[in-house]
């Protein structure tokens, strides 16, 4: 687990060392056990390593591999659960290895496979392999979008790294990057809870590897003439060899998966700990890891003040898991100065700007924790992957389409409904909202309702039995990469610590695809996950109410918080930007608690955040 960054050139010039030295620099604290250098002609490499696996200097990074006189070189970030196994069949292939680390399994599987490399890990990664013999540039993010990896085309050179504000240094360094808003990008930011799908950023400079893609630059082909390869997309049908299958038969398949997915991310040479919330997901976790027979195991979970009638920790139910357990567990409360001083290196931790509260939550956990432990295990994924959230029991009501299938737009109406937070015109609207340039912007490159019509293209795709399926691979391959699981990467990696999430186990979310509705809907939503909970976790962590993480000081602005919002939106930088309306701005500054999103969010905190981002980042 670490941070990447470099540089390929192809306008015949050496690529900028420097450059990437700066970028590392900013990627520091994602790996403060080390860094390395690599530079030659168009390519020039960089690496800030956590160690994890293989602690010696053997799994430095970038790694050469020079396996019959061909070299190849690599940066890797994240962490290849099977490479043990992967490791015996490649030296049972001839392969020879030097170290005991999963960067070098990747090495030597690519010399095997070529670009199918990929499709024999089991993880989580984001990884860039170069042949210098050749000049081909491979880069790969895995399945599911848990690591990042966020590109630059600039003056004939594309730059990488593993977050977006590297980049935005790098750019900064020597002007080369373009930091004006993508007003497209800015629609979804407004409309999807700060969600902007890949390839988009909220920068028009900056954009990222979608998910489950292969990227190849041959030489000679320039910027644009990479190839893209999607290499992994689960169906959302029924599975006709499964048709027979009870309700237990897909309960007692969930979850031999879900303990492969738990025992698969113990791989390591440190310690593991989880994150326990005290909700279902977390609670699953800890307790399959205790019938894996571990003693002991580190748990932690976070609380904040009570703000606007709303209670800010869920204590009493994380304490049940860890009592019945025996963990080693650690409370953290946090009081609301404690958590405006904080805002600042939250904000600084994020890629790109997130409204949700969980993101303060997380980055202060994990600053906790990461004094503790250098791994852990974490629930984020079950909601997307088994139907948890509020809006997928409304998607099975969508009326069937006269020609088969469902009906896409009344899906789409259904999905906007519960989860957009505003929509294009009338009071709250984006024409009421942002400037006449932006909105200009907006109406020009993505239509009058860019997020709109970006969800329907989405859930018609084929692939998907029923609106509810429709909905949960959107979320699943959107939603869930660009909010909860960028979340987790960002404020863990910002101290160091290794987050590992086995609800997006690629197998156990092929297998989730293929499980009928109605089972996910069943007992409130993620039905099958509850029934597997029964089994194993005391009843009153399930039969609870569904609860997020609580930052209700983000949720009701006041005091400190609302301060930092009133003077980032007031701002000379935030008037010279222009994304807002004066007007709109002063009526959400003056009933900042008037009117909550659907998903409870605050509409003022919203657009306080994308500019306090801004302004942290140095963004002009």
């Amino acid at each position: 687990m670490c941070g990447l960054s470099g540089e390929l050139r192809f306008d015949g010039a050496a690529a900028d060392a420097g450059a990437v030295r700066c970028m590392s620099e900013v990627l520091a604290p994602r790996g403060p056990d080390g860094q390395g250098e690599w530079a030659r002609g168009p390519v020039a490499l960089a690496h800030r390593r956590l160690a994890i696996i293989d602690l010696s200097e053997a799994g430095a990074q970038p790694m050469l591999d020079g396996e019959d006189g061909d070299e190849l070189v690599a940066v890797f970030n994240g962490c290849i659960y099977n490479y043990p196994q992967l490791r015996e069949e490649l030296s049972g292939k001839g392969h020879r290895f030097r170290s005991t680390s999963d960067t070098e399994v990747i090495l030597k599987a690519y010399r095997q496979w070529g670009d199918d490399f990929v499709d024999h890990l089991v993880g989580m990664f984001a990884v860039v392999l170069h042949e210098p013999r050749t000049g081909r540039v491979v880069m790969a993010r895995d399945r599911l979008g848990i690591k990042p990896l966020y590109l630059a085309e600039s003056r004939g050179a594309v730059r990488f790294a593993s977050s977006l504000p590297a980049l935005v240094e790098a750019g900064r360094r020597d002007g080369t990057l373009d930091t004006s808003i993508d007003p497209v990008a800015l629609h979804h930011y407004l409309s999807w809870h700060a969600v902007v799908p890949a390839p988009r950023t909220v920068l028009r400079g900056v954009r990222k590897l979608p998910p489950a893609t292969v990227r190849v630059y041959e030489p000679g082909c320039g910027a644009d003439g990479f190839r893209d390869r999607v290499y992994w997309q689960p169906t959302y049908e029924r599975d006709s060899a499964k048709a027979g299958w009870s309700a237990r038969d897909w309960e007692d398949a969930v979850e031999e998966a879900l303990r492969t997915a738990v025992r698969r991310r113990l791989v390591a040479d440190v310690p593991v700990g989880v994150l326990l919330s005290g909700g279902l997901d977390s609670s699953l976790i800890v307790g399959l890891l205790a019938e894996e027979g571990q003693t002991g195991l580190a748990t932690f979970s976070i609380g904040f003040d009570a703000a606007g009638g709303r209670e800010g920790d869920e204590f009493q139910y994380s304490d049940v898991i860890a009592a019945h357990y025996g963990t080693d567990h650690h409370k953290i409360a946090v009081d609301s100065p404690s958590l405006v001083d904080a805002l600042g290196h939250a904000i600084g931790a994020m890629s790109e700007p997130m409204v949700s509260h969980d993101v303060v939550a997380f980055d202060l956990l994990c600053q906790q924790v990461a004094r503790e432990i250098r791994v852990v295990q974490s629930g984020q994924g079950a909601d997307e992957v088994f139907a948890g959230y509020h809006w997928y029991p409304p998607m099975a009501q969508v009326p069937a389409a006269p020609g088969g299938g469902f009906d896409v737009d009344a899906a789409t109406d259904s999905y906007a409904r519960a989860f957009f937070d505003r929509g294009p015109d009338g009071p709250g609207g984006m024409s009421w909202l942002v400037g006449d340039g932006v909105l200009e912007g907006m109406l020009a490159e993505g239509g009058s309702d860019a997020s709109r019509a970006f969800v329907a293209a989405h859930l018609g795709r084929p692939g998907a039995a029923t609106a509810v399926d429709a909905a949960l691979r959107l979320d699943t391959e959107v939603m869930l990469v660009d909010d909860p699981v960028k979340r987790v990467d960002n404020t863990s990696m910002a101290w160091g610590l290794e987050a590992r999430v086995p609800f997006l186990d690629q197998d156990l979310v092929t297998l989730a695809a293929q499980v009928p509705p109605e089972l996910k809907l069943a007992d409130g939503g993620k039905g099958i996950l509850k029934a597997i909970g029964r089994r194993t976790i005391p009843t009153e962590v399930i039969d609870r109410p569904k609860g997020y993480f609580p930052v209700p000081a983000l949720t009701h602005l006041e005091g400190g918080v609302l301060d930092l919002v009133r003077d980032a939106l007031t701002s000379d930088a935030a008037r010279d930007r222009g994304l807002f309306r004066p007007q709109a701005v002063e009526e959400l500054l003056a009933a900042p608690n008037a009117e909550l999103t659907p998903l409870k969010g605050n509409r003022l905190w919203q657009l306080g955040l994308l500019e306090l981002w801004l302004q942290k980042h140095g963004v002009r």
